[in-house]
């Protein structure tokens, strides 16, 4: 007989066949239906990888990750890309400036040593005539104090015959070193600081935050002040004042670094994230600078590029107030300080007016850096 299916389903008893003819039958149609369904998986399987390829580029295409979410909001901020600008010329200007093999740039010597730059020539004055023939008085081996901007010197010169054009190069490289290793300072010890006051609390947030209170309680340029008259007073000069100035400025712009950790810090530590690595054992030191310092890390850079402006104008106020670097070491500061007599004033406005622009320029660069940069790490800025 035959293997019916249906009086197998519905008469399991009155089957003719055996037990191992239904089973034989039943594994027969299985196998039967099992082929026609791979064969049909198999005919729609170019699609699907079509449709799968098409779909994964497309996602990939459309995806973009945090990082340059942000890159892509800064770079479409005009303001943004001004200070971008400006920074990049200024920073062109003061490093790589005394590079160019230029005939009007002088001051090799300034920048190994910082030695007096002048240029020696002989002036020829015209004396009164007596009859046809003139006589002139020569005067050999006179420097250019006070030349007028020219060819040589696209500036001029100071009151000392230092090339103006030239200091200026070398001055942003100080002025610039300088606010790019004390904020760089500032960061690392207001991150620590903040990161243990907010990850602790109790008694560590409370002695950490008092001593933060003291140093915001502190007027920072009166006290840089002092402590210049008072290395002047010493005969610290040169490169090791100019270390002092800067762990002074340190010493006293780390706290507004560490309150704004401690406050992230505060928030984030109640987190999923937190919770789970709290439950999965890892050291503190892991869990403050891998999980919760890398989530503070958009605000600390846009606290760091709006500080550097305020650090630059700092040292070039010390400077300006004749307490910063002698004047043989080229800062903006010191040389505005130089021309800060009514002579230069009057009748040389180059001496001041340069310095002073590149002052205006790096302050607002960084501001403008800032921000755009602000901007862009918040997802509810209209851009």
């Amino acid at each position: 007989m035959e293997y019916n299916k249906e009086n197998l389903v519905n008469n399991p008893t009155d089957t003719l066949l055996s037990d191992e003819q239904n089973v034989a039958g039943l594994v027969e149609e299985s196998n039967e239906a099992l082929k026609q369904a791979l064969n049909a998986e198999d005919a729609f399987a170019p699609y699907k990888e079509d449709a799968g390829e098409q779909s994964t580029e497309e996602i990939t295409s459309r995806t973009l990750s945090p990082g340059r979410i942000v890159l892509k909001r800064f770079f479409r901020s005009k303001l943004s890309m001004t200070g971008l600008i400006m920074l990049i010329t200024l920073f062109v200007f003061s490093f790589l400036g005394p590079f160019l093999p230029f005939s009007f740039i002088w001051g090799e010597d300034e920048a190994d040593n910082s030695q007096k730059v002048t240029e020696e020539y002989t002036t020829i004055v015209e004396a009164p005539t007596y009859g046809e023939d003139p006589v002139y008085i020569v005067k050999f081996s006179e420097p250019t104090n006070y030349l007028k901007p020219s060819g040589s010197h696209l500036l001029g010169t100071d009151d000392k015959g230092y090339d103006v054009f030239s200091r200026l190069m070398y001055g942003g490289r100080v002025s610039l070193t300088v606010g790019f290793v004390v904020i760089l300072l500032e960061t690392i010890l207001g991150v620590f600081l903040g990161g243990l006051a907010g990850y602790f609390g109790g008694w560590v947030d409370q002695i950490i935050m008092r001593i933060v209170d003291i140093f915001n309680c502190v007027p920072t340029l009166p006290m840089m002040m002092i402590i210049g008259v008072a290395l002047d007073a010493r005969n610290v000069t040169g490169p090791a004042k100019l270390y002092v100035m800067m762990a002074m400025l340190t010493l006293f712009g780390w706290a507004g670094t560490a309150r704004l950790v401690r406050g992230q810090i505060l928030t984030l530590r109640e987190q999923d994230f937190m919770l789970s690595a709290e439950a999965s054992g890892l050291p503190v030191s892991r869990k403050i600078f891998k999980h919760l310092i890398p989530n503070v890390m958009p605000q600390l850079i846009v606290s760091m590029t709006l500080g550097l402006g305020g650090i630059i104008l700092t040292e070039a106020t010390l400077g300006y107030l004749g307490i910063g670097l002698p004047m043989q070491y080229a800062t903006w500061g010191n040389m505005i300080n130089a021309a800060a007599n009514n002579t230069a004033l009057r009748l040389y406005p180059n001496l001041w007016i340069a310095p002073g622009i590149c002052i205006i320029l790096a302050v607002l660069a960084f501001n403008f850096v800032g921000d755009g940069l602000r901007d862009a790490y918040d997802p509810k800025a209209m851009r």
